[in-house]
Order: C-alpha cells, then sequence, then structure tokens
C-alpha cells in the first residue's frame, strides 16, 4: 500500500456541479466569483453564494479555489481588494493567478492565502516553476504539453506542489499564448471570453477543409499509475463549462482508480471496460486521447471531424446521485437530569461544543425511553451531520417536548458548525494603500527592429535610424549571424537576441552550445518566458534584459514587479487600447507600431498533422473559412509553431496618438517579409513616425489591433 495521496480536483461552474463533486468525492474544487476568472460564461457564483461554498465546502473537509486567473487592467486593481476580502476573511484556501501583478498584489495584502500559478503562466519546465516559488507560489499548474519526465522533474526540483490536467477539453495553444480569439473578434482568452476560433475548419493548401486545430478530449484514466508516480501531487479535471452529472461522473471515476491505485498498486490496477465507456460516455466530443504526456505532438491527437451535435454529446447515465446528500459524521451525548437543563455535547475532529435546553421536567405518566429519545435525536434531516455515536443519559424520570429536543439538536448541530468553521476564519493584517502612478516625461523614442531570417537582418543592418535590432534565435544563432553582426560591431546599434517563445529541455541545450558566442556578439536578451529569465540567471548573465509582449504588464503592480525582476524595458501589451496604455504608462517600454502578431504558439505541428514533418524551418500557411490567409512559422529548433494574425498590425500614421503615449521605443516587427518588403516598410514607416506628417498606409489591409477597441 502506498503513502502517497493524490488529490482529485473537480470543476465547479455551479452550486449543483460543487456539491456534485463532493458527493463524488473530490478533495477540492475550483470554482469562479463574479469576477476576474477565465470562464466568463459559467454559472460563477455570486459573493454570498461563493461565502456559502466556501462554508459548504469546509464543513466536510475539503478544500476550495478560487479562479483569479485572467490579465487584470490598472482600472481593475482597485477592485481587487474588496473582491477578495470576504472570502480571504471566510477562510478560502487558495486563488489560482495568471497575472504577475496580481501574484505580487495578492502576497503583499492576503498573506496567508496561497497562490496557484494557473497553466495561463506558460511553466514549462523546473526554472520557471522554481522562479515562482521564489515568488511565493505554493503550487504550479504546468503547460499541459509537458510530458510526464518534465513534469516529475519539475517535482523533483522544486519541491513545489504540481497539478495537472488529467481530463477533459485541450486547447491546441499554450494556455496564455492564444490571442486568436481576441483578434479575430474581440474576445480574449485572456479574459474568459474566448470564442474558439481554432474549433473552425481550416485547410492547408491543396487539400480540404479540416478541423486542424481541434484537439480530442484528454482521459488519462488508465495512466492513473504513471501519473502518481511521476509525482502529480493533484489530478485536475476541466469542465467549469459542463453538466453537474458531467462532474459527478468524472470525479467518481478518478477518485474510484487513483485511491484503488494507491491501495493495491500497479499489479492490479486495471479500469474495467463497463467504467471506462461510463466515463467517456460522460461527455462525447471529439474523442479521448492521452493528450502530451507520452508524445510530443501528433495526428492522432486531432480531431478532424465535426463534433457530434450537442444534444448527443452527453449521454443520460441517470442523476439518481441528486438525491443522496453527504453527511459528515459527528458524536454526541444528551444528558437529561431531572430539574436541570438538559445538556448536549457535539464532538467532531478536533471540535467539540456544548449547549443547553430547556428545564427537564418530571414524568407526569410516562417517563421518556432512550429509544424514544435517541431516535428523535437522530432526526439531523438535510443538515451536514450525522450521529455516529450518541450516548443518552437519563437521571431520573424524565419527560421534555420533542420540540424542546429538536431545538436543542438544531442549536447543537449549529454550534457545532461554527466551531468547525471557525479554524478556517482569518483577520486582515494589512490594508492597501492609493497606488499613484508615477509620472515620468517620455523622450524621443528609439527605432527598433525585430527580424526572423538572414535577409531581414542584413537589410535591417544597413538602416541607419534602426537603433537596436532583435534577432529572433531561431536565426541569431549561428555563424553566418554572428559574422553579420561581427562586421557592425562598431556601429551605434545594440543587438538583443529574442530567445524562443517555449524553451524546454531540447531548447535549453541548443541555447548552451551557443551562449559563450551569444555573449561575445549581443548586447542584451530579449525574453518571452520565465524559463529564459531563470536560465540567464542560473548563467550570472549581467547583459540587458527586456521582455515581450507575450509576458504581460496590464497594470502597476506587474511593471514593479518585472522592474524588480531586472527587466530593463517591457513591451506594451497586444490587448490594451491606447487609453488604458497611457494609464498603464509606456514611457519606459516598447510599442510595436507594425508586424504580423503571433496569435498562436503551439506544440503541434501542421506540417506534421497535415503531411509529414521534415524538421525544416520556415513558413507555411493555412486559409480559414473565409480562404483567408495566416502564415505559420516552423520553430523547429524548438519544435513549435507561431501562427501570426491574418494582417500586419499598422500604427506608423497614429504619430499624434503615440506622441501621446510617450514610448521608449518604437518597433518594427519583421517576420514573413522579403528584403525588398522590408526595405518599403520601412522606409514608409519611418517616414511617417519621424516627420509627423499625416500619411496613408502603404499596405491595402491591415489592423489597428487592440489599439483602440481594446478587450472587455
Amino acid at each position: 500500500m502506498m503513502k502517497r495521496e493524490v488529490e482529485i480536483l473537480a470543476p465547479a461552474g455551479s452550486i449543483e456541479s460543487l456539491k456534485a463533486a463532493i458527493l463524488a468525492g473530490a478533495d477540492a474544487v475550483y470554482i469562479g466569483g463574479i469576477q476576474f476568472g477565465a470562464r466568463a460564461y459559467a454559472k460563477n457564483l455570486s459573493e454570498e453564494e461563493l461565502l456559502d461554498a466556501i462554508d459548504y465546502v469546509h464543513i466536510h473537509g475539503r478544500r476550495i479555489y478560487l479562479t483569479v486567473n485572467t490579465l487584470l487592467k490598472d482600472s481593475e486593481m482597485d477592485g481587487l481588494y474588496s473582491y477578495l476580502l470576504p472570502y480571504y476573511k471566510r477562510g478560502l484556501d487558495a486563488v489560482i493567478v495568471q497575472d504577475a501583478g496580481v501574484a505580487a498584489y495578492i502576497r503583499r495584502y492576503f498573506p496567508d492565502l496561497q497562490i496557484h500559478a494557473s497553466t495561463q503562466m506558460t511553466i514549462t519546465g523546473s526554472r520557471g516553476a522554481a522562479f515562482w516559488k521564489a515568488q511565493g507560489i505554493t503550487r504550479v499548474v504546468p503547460a499541459r504539453e509537458l510530458s510526464l519526465a518534465e513534469v516529475r522533474q519539475i517535482k523533483q526540483e522544486t519541491g513545489l506542489e504540481v497539478e495537472c490536467f488529467v481530463h477533459g477539453a485541450l486547447c491546441y495553444c499554450y494556455s496564455g499564448q492564444c490571442l486568436m480569439s481576441s483578434m479575430i473578434g474581440g474576445r480574449s482568452g485572456n479574459r474568459g471570453q474566448c470564442a474558439q476560433p481554432c474549433r473552425l475548419p481550416w485547410q492547408v493548401k491543396g487539400q480540404k477543409p479540416k478541423d486542424l486545430m481541434s484537439l480530442k478530449d484528454l482521459c488519462t484514466i488508465e495512466m492513473i499509475p504513471d501519473l502518481i508516480d511521476a509525482g502529480i501531487d493533484s489530478f485536475k479535471i476541466e469542465g467549469r463549462m459542463k453538466q453537474p452529472e458531467y462532474v459527478f461522473v468524472v470525479t467518481q471515476m478518478y477518485r474510484k482508480y487513483a485511491d484503488a491505485y494507491l491501495a493495491n498498486g500497479r499489479e492490479k490496477f486495471r479500469v474495467t471496460q463497463s467504467d471506462l465507456q461510463k466515463l467517456q460516455e460522460a461527455y462525447q466530443r471529439r474523442g479521448y486521447s492521452e493528450g502530451y504526456y507520452r508524445q510530443h505532438n501528433g495526428k492522432n491527437m486531432i480531431s478532424f471531424q465535426r463534433p457530434q451535435p450537442a444534444k448527443d454529446r452527453e449521454k443520460d447515465q441517470g442523476n439518481s446521485w441528486l438525491d443522496e446528500k453527504i453527511q459528515e459524521k459527528i458524536n454526541g451525548k444528551l444528558i437529561l437530569s431531572v430539574g436541570q437543563s438538559a445538556k448536549l455535547v457535539v464532538s467532531a475532529k478536533e471540535t467539540q461544543i456544548l449547549c443547553t435546553g430547556e428545564i427537564v421536567q418530571k414524568a407526569q405518566s410516562q417517563p421518556l425511553s432512550k429509544e424514544r429519545i435517541e431516535k428523535q435525536m437522530r432526526k439531523t434531516g438535510n443538515t451536514d451531520f450525522l450521529f455516529d455515536q450518541l450516548e443518552i443519559v437519563l437521571e431520573g424520570e424524565v419527560f421534555l417536548p420533542m420540540q424542546a429536543l429538536n431545538e436543542l439538536r438544531r442549536e447543537g448541530l449549529s454550534l457545532l458548525s461554527e466551531g468547525l468553521l471557525k479554524t478556517y476564519r482569518r483577520e486582515v493584517k494589512v490594508q492597501p494603500k492609493k497606488e499613484t502612478i508615477p509620472e515620468s516625461k517620455g523622450k524621443d523614442p528609439e527605432i527598433t527592429m525585430l527580424v526572423h531570417t538572414q535577409e531581414q537582418l542584413e537589410q535591417a543592418l544597413l538602416i541607419p535610424e534602426i537603433s537596436a535590432i532583435y534577432v529572433d534565435s531561431t536565426v541569431g544563432l549561428g555563424m553566418k549571424a554572428y559574422r553579420l553582426l561581427q562586421s557592425h560591431a562598431g556601429s551605434e546599434k545594440r543587438f538583443f537576441l529574442a530567445l524562443p517563445y517555449i524553451l524546454r529541455k531540447e531548447g535549453i541545450s541548443f541555447l548552451e552550445q551557443e551562449y559563450s558566442e551569444a555573449l561575445t556578439h549581443y548586447d542584451g536578451m530579449l525574453i518571452r518566458n520565465w524559463e529564459s529569465l531563470s536560465w540567464l540567471w542560473e548563467k550570472g548573465y549581467e547583459g540587458e534584459i527586456r521582455s515581450d509582449q507575450n509576458l504581460y504588464v496590464w497594470n502597476q503592480y506587474g511593471k514593479a514587479f518585472f522592474k524588480e525582476n531586472g527587466i530593463s524595458r517591457i513591451t506594451a501589451p497586444a490587448e490594451l487600447n491606447d487609453r488604458e496604455l497611457l494609464r498603464l504608462g509606456i514611457t519606459e517600454a516598447a510599442l510595436p507600431v507594425y508586424g504580423y502578431q503571433p496569435v498562436m504558439i503551439t506544440a503541434n505541428c501542421i506540417e506534421k498533422t497535415t503531411g509529414t514533418c521534415r524538421r525544416q524551418e520556415g513558413v507555411l500557411s493555412i486559409f480559414d473559412r473565409y480562404q483567408k490567409e495566416f502564415r505559420v512559422q516552423k520553430c523547429c529548433k524548438y519544435c513549435y509553431n507561431v501562427i501570426y494574425n491574418l494582417n500586419p498590425l499598422y500604427l506608423a500614421d497614429k504619430q499624434e496618438e503615440i506622441r501621446a503615449l510617450a514610448p521608449a521605443e518604437l518597433r518594427l516587427d519583421m517576420t514573413v517579409e522579403t528584403g525588398k518588403e522590408l526595405q518599403k516598410i520601412t522606409a514608409s514607416c519611418i517616414h511617417a513616425l519621424l516627420s509627423g506628417e499625416k500619411t496613408q498606409p502603404f499596405v491595402s489591409e491591415f489592423t489597428r489591433g487592440h489599439f483602440k477597441r481594446g478587450v472587455k
């Protein structure tokens, strides 16, 4: 018999689902309130409902985690304290967080509240997990794309609690790295409003439309021994948008088989065919796979065909469980002594209470029997308690009205409930002060460029107005790039190596080989994940470190956090509009004014899905149902795809708005452009930005991104 325990963590998109999860054996539930949760369209609970839910869960000895896993604007940070305060005082067990600024805020003002790093943080290794451990995070929910070996390494090297998804829907994009819904339709996944455009048909040229980016659902019930042995502490079930029946069945199955493995070991572990069928019938959408735990990607993970109609997805397995209730066993002792107040002692766990009732009368004719009294006292009805042992002590021939016994029982159970919940209550230790937004005057912005190809780098070196060049690591590490940079070593240009969007074991090995050369040729680094920052610290790196757009900074707390951790310059977030950027303050930040923006970073490979992976860097195209072209960059060195937006961002003609923002840097992002296109684009943008003249955009189709509209 194994000594380890594993938490079964169930989704609670409603009160009904919460109760279904507890009844099915969940150790904990995760749930959203009316704000800041990444499921804006779930039946999120009101404050009163959530406070009751916290008590309900705690009475039954379980835990409850609140999702605060969206990005928060400056205008919303003031409301975070008042939002969390009642839940904190009530005894909320933990919050699940994506925003670095929010994590810093909660750590400061709610110091006793555990913080779990959301999968939206895109933590892909032990270095990133260790970074967040140092920031006070107690649990990490790593990227769903990790292998069992990578999960095991996080656990072994950090000692953090590790929570992993074991069942439910999978996103095609690394969580936290998706702007597709946001850029196409204005519904941001970072705000819990994803419209799932990836689930629609797409096609590669010359092939029929398919659901190229729709992953099968995750089902790991038969992998439980491997998952537990990898050190996973919490089995997370996806499904806050699903029905209570789904929550009950799936939770029940993972509870049953996790317990079976821990009790009986691997040799006796078998999932029966009937249970497997019952589990899979709880929600039939696109079929099931074991996700990424045993493979990096592959077409067998993709559901190419349209899903079943909604009415056929969930098989009715009956809901007789709804009539069941969960009650905690308690012990009691009732003392009835003639002429004395009735006394009831009730105990559960470490809590014991004493309450008194009416004066016990001497029976005039028929005294109450122990059997009659016990039968009445055991009528705990719909309460959360059930008497296990109940001792009845009678002194004399006693009589007490049944109503008096009922009132005594009700008061006893009420006081017991209060006593049990009292241990969870907290007092406020720190109250926030009004944060003042620092005023700083901006200087004339420098013009910089991000390049992805050798040809782009060659052309960028020839443009005198460009003061700094960010060279993507896919092209920036290698002798060709080094020779080009060496030839301009004496110029005033500065060179930054743009590290990969995703950094996992193989990528770190590649970077290790090139680190010494990179030190020689680059003045600084542009990071796009927390693994990169930790890796640079580990190397004792002393150059300048800047961060890209996908390391989100939406509020003052985020700005301060990045600065405190040695990041000299952030990049303005793509989803804030100009008014929100003005409030945030980007006088020390970079503002992209041109370029195809990444809308997805994926572990799965379009080329491998639709044909054969050739492991050749390059660009291919996919087309949506309107035959609009989206470019896909194959980053084979690090084994991920970058899907770019349909049209390039163009803000160079917004000189007045940009001048008001006074950014430190205006950045031109080159991705799929040829050398000639780069020359034309750069000349037009630089003229517009430096001259201040009203100019017409040089491209017929472009986007303003969220510069004007922003996201809700």
